[in-house]
């Protein structure tokens, strides 16, 4: 065992303090960073579906409520831009001539009608729907009838070849001289086919197959689409030709593809319908040239798409006799009044939790109209299962059916019919009160058009408009007044 002494003895000598010499203390060497050299902070996050941006990460989209979608981007610099020389000075925007806006015909009166009159020259439209609804067809409807006009017209197919776009043409009766077809995905051909054949119509069908070469990411991709978005429009613009791009849909009916498309484009619309039916609706989302109040009806067959000016019929059951647990009412696509039938069904229930189903109808909203109608009426509905349906597939989502909803439950509960060739439309409050609705005076005039006698509408301290002639109006105050007043005339004893 060592001694403290040998201990000592192998101890080496310590360094001087620097006190001691005099000499100015060292600074401590720099510690290296177990974390490596510091990163560059990004610019910011971008949502891989919308486009949104943010500048920093979050979970969900501010945007498209998307979850999960937000993406680093790389570091930018804003670039100072020097003033350019002008070639066009600004004008007074009295002296602007807008003969260029004139707004062009299509051809088919129902689509003039959603895009304000025509389509305008040099004006890009978007139409979205889901697969299946008849888009292609509508929009080769709109070439042919364009190209028998004598105007050039380019339809661009990404989806589909040629040769099966020229069958369903022929199946159409959609065969021009002037209609010249192209089966392309590249963006710089279908550049190429735009300056070779100078179209005063062009179609894109659809916007996401076209990709561009220089642009990373697959077709339909947020930078595809934008990039060939803003190609087509620059060159709509450049040549003044009208543009229309199909646009896909996504599994909650937004249209797929980054935000900014929609922002880009002059006019949005949405083309609906149910693929049972043959009705199909066109309806305006956005319109730069036009109100987006405005719904075409079509009807969608095996010989083609045709527009419906007087859809009403499609609605109504084509029943002559009066059935317990039917109402027509009036509503309001746009500026257009539809007459439809609601129907529903009442009958003893054998589960301990009788069933509710509606078609056509918001759901949450019938299952409201039932407790008002069992709390404020007395309609028996507790162990009875109940069906509320539309007739011909149409969907009402307005506060107007809130009435005939509940009258059609009345009806059926009470197994006797309404009154023959009535009208009713009203909102139903929770109190089981009437409340007044738009565009009355447009909804009498319509059932007046079609033959009703009799109209039930809420009453009003400002007054109703006069009913219209042949038709005799009855007001009511609440569901119970209504429903006394809608009941058919029960036979003498």
């Amino acid at each position: 065992m060592s001694s403290p002494a040998a201990a000592r003895r192998n101890t080496p000598p310590s360094a001087p303090s620097p006190r001691a010499t005099g000499a100015a203390p060292a600074s401590p060497a720099p510690r290296a960073s177990a974390k490596g050299p510091a990163k560059a902070k990004p610019a910011g996050f971008r949502c891989s579906e919308c486009g949104w941006g943010a500048t920093k990460w979050v979970g969900r989209c501010g945007e498209c409520q998307a979850w999960g979608t937000l993406e680093e981007i790389g570091t930018t610099h804003p670039r100072d831009v020097a003033p350019a020389r002008v070639v066009t000075p600004a004008q007074p925007i009295g002296e602007v001539s807008a003969v260029a806006a004139h707004a062009v015909s299509t051809g088919v009166g129902e689509f003039d009608r959603v895009l304000g009159g025509g389509i305008v020259p040099g004006a890009v439209v978007l139409l979205a729907g889901e697969p299946g609804v008849g888009k292609s067809t509508l929009l080769l409807e709109v070439a042919a009838t364009f190209a028998r006009a004598g105007q050039a017209v380019l339809y661009v197919t990404g989806e589909e070849s040629a040769a099966q776009v020229r069958l369903r043409a022929d199946r159409v009766g959609a065969l021009a001289d002037s209609l010249f077809l192209a089966a392309e995905s590249d963006l710089a051909t279908v550049l190429g086919h735009i300056e070779q054949q100078s179209p005063a119509l062009c179609i894109v069908d659809s916007v996401q197959t076209i990709a561009a070469a220089e642009v990373e990411g697959s077709a339909g991709g947020v930078s595809q689409v934008r990039q060939v978005a803003a190609s087509l429009i620059k060159a709509a613009k450049a040549r003044n030709m009208a543009t229309l791009l199909v646009g896909h849909v996504t599994k909650d009916g937004n249209i797929a593809g980054p935000r900014v498309l929609e922002h880009l484009v002059d006019v949005v619309c949405q083309f609906e319908g149910d693929r049972h039916s043959r009705l199909r609706l066109v309806r305006a989302v956005k319109n730069r040239y036009g109100p987006t109040d405005e719904v075409g009806c079509f009807d969608l067959s095996d010989s083609g798409i045709e527009g419906l000016p007087d859809p009403s019929g499609l609605f109504l059951s084509q029943s002559t006799v009066q059935v317990p647990g039917t109402c027509v009412t009036v509503t309001v696509e746009g500026r257009r009044p539809l007459v439809t039938e609601i129907q529903a069904l009442v009958a003893p229930s054998t589960l301990s939790n009788p069933r509710r189903a509606t078609s056509g109808l918001d759901s949450s909203r019938v299952a409201m109209l039932l407790a008002v109608a069992q709390r404020r009426v007395g309609v028996p509905l507790g162990t009875s299962d109940v069906y509320v349906a539309t007739v011909g597939g149409a969907r009402i989502s307005e506060p107007a059916v809130d009435l005939p909803a509940a009258l059609a439950v009345a009806s059926a509960a009470a197994d006797w019919p309404l009154k023959a060739e009535l009208v009713t439309f009203g909102e139903v409050g929770l109190a089981g009160e009437l409340r007044p609705v738009t565009a009355l005076e447009r909804r009498l005039s319509e059932a007046a058009r079609l033959g009703f006698k009799y109209a039930i509408v809420p009453a009003d301290k400002n007054g109703v408009p006069k009913a219209p002639v042949g038709l005799r109006m009855m007001t009511a105050a609440s569901l119970a007044e209504a429903w006394t007043l809608a009941q058919a005339r029960k036979p003498d004893a």
